[in-house]
């Protein structure tokens, strides 16, 4: 597919690998399906080796990030590292195949400077699409608002001033870009995260999953600090051991900074033939899982910044039909409604309870099944944001925008 003249798009992402993000992939595969050409830079990734490829008509250049950070100290390295490949990979893409647009994802805060430069350099239009709070996620990761805190909210808005237009995956991240980002709202685009169903296929179980036990609960997402996954355990460990429920199985899949940690929590529990960690698989695999449980759950940790987000597993736990427990989060709650119980927030007991209740109710878990699976279909699938991403790009063709705030000389 050749691109007309201004439809020329790099996409800029740095914390997964592509296409195994999910809503960069389905970002960049609706822009090219509407005759766009899309490049994609982002970091290798296991399976995702391959410093070049082109798969479904993408170009994607990879760079290879030697660790995995943690620490304020292991961030920085990675994300300078991250900043300098990308801008090295953003002149061979110019050179190579041209670009127009540059459609920088978060984390970090800092692709503003790739952006700005191209903007400021060669009239590349930039467009930020906003995935995380970052503010939010440095206060949930180190539990202070401190000089750091307070860089990572100017890093934000400056992200927002150098941007011709910005995406938004929800009402709470749209209102933080025009309050605390000075956006137009005019120039703010709400496009959820939602699931596409040619993916996310309704498979027969696989008992063989369930270790030999009646039930089980199914978890997919980042084993991380803020994904609360020592409460699910704890929630785990309530249920066994205090409310003798031996006829449970977990199912825990997805990488992480913390998999070896939980793993071990899980032994120190006593829980660890009951909790089946996979680490991060192929999507058949994560399907198995998630079409074997029988109730699915999400314990992302009750604070500032997940109370704002939208979690991509809430949404493919509905499109599977599957009646979900996690903590009582504004955006958890709007995306999920009547397909989900709340338990108090950051509570395991309340949750294992919770649990419990759904495993002993199967005509509840249908019905709430039935629900979420029609919630996607009717509401929430990808087919109904495509066209808000494509008139997000609409927009950035309607003026020439202004020189981002953060570069203008203020005046004597």
């Amino acid at each position: 597919m050749t691109a007309s003249a201004g439809k020329r798009v790099l996409i800029l992402v740095e914390n997964l690998p592509s296409p195994f993000d999910r809503r960069v992939w389905q970002e960049a595969t609706t822009l090219y399906a509407n005759g766009y050409e899309v490049s994609i830079i982002c970091p290798t990734g296991k399976g995702y080796e391959s410093r070049y490829e082109v798969i479904d008509g993408i170009h994607i250049y990879r760079y290879r990030l030697p660790l995995e950070a943690e620490g304020a100290k292991g961030y920085a390295i990675e994300y300078s590292l991250a900043l300098f490949h990308t801008f090295r990979l953003a002149w061979k893409v110019l050179f190579q195949r041209g670009f127009d647009i540059i459609h920088a994802c978060n984390p970090p805060d800092l692709l503003f400077l790739i952006g700005g430069f191209f903007k400021l350099a060669m009239g590349k239009k930039f467009l930020f699409d906003h995935h995380d709070i970052n503010p939010e996620l440095y206060e949930a990761k180190f539990g202070r608002r401190d000089f750091f805190y307070k860089l990572m909210v100017l890093f934000e808005r400056w992200s927002f001033n150098t941007a011709d237009v910005s995406i938004a995956t929800n009402e709470s991240y749209k209102k933080i870009a025009i309050e605390r980002g000075g956006m137009d709202p005019d120039k703010v685009y709400v496009v959820r995260s939602g699931p596409k169903l040619d993916r996310l296929k309704v498979l027969p179980p696989v008992e063989a999953l369930k270790k030999g036990r009646r039930f089980l609960v199914g978890y997919v997402g980042v084993m991380g600090a803020q994904e609360g996954i020592d409460l699910l355990l704890e929630s785990a460990r309530h249920l066994i051991q205090d409310m003798g429920r031996t006829d449970v199985q977990f199912g825990l899949v997805g990488g992480g900074t913390s998999l070896e940690q939980m793993k071990e929590l899980a032994q120190k529990m006593g829980i660890a033939d009951y909790v089946t960690f996979t680490g991060r698989v192929p999507d058949q695999q994560l399907l198995e899982m998630l079409n074997t449980a029988d109730v699915c759950v999400n314990p992302d940790v009750a604070n500032d910044m997940n109370d704002k987000s939208t979690m991509n597993k809430i949404m493919e736990y509905m499109a599977l039909g599957k009646p979900i427990v996690q903590f009582d989060l504004v955006e958890g709650r709007y995306s999920a409604q009547q397909a989900s119980l709340y338990a108090a927030k950051n509570d395991p007991v309340d949750m294992a309870r919770k649990i419990a209740e759904l495993l002993d109710d199967p005509a509840r878990r249908a019905q709430m099944g039935e629900f979420g699976r029609n919630r996607v279909i009717n509401e929430l699938e990808w087919e109904y944001e495509a066209p808000k991403l494509l008139a997000a790009y609409e927009r950035l063709y309607s003026a020439n925008a202004p020189l981002p705030q953060v570069f203008q000389k203020k005046e004597s």
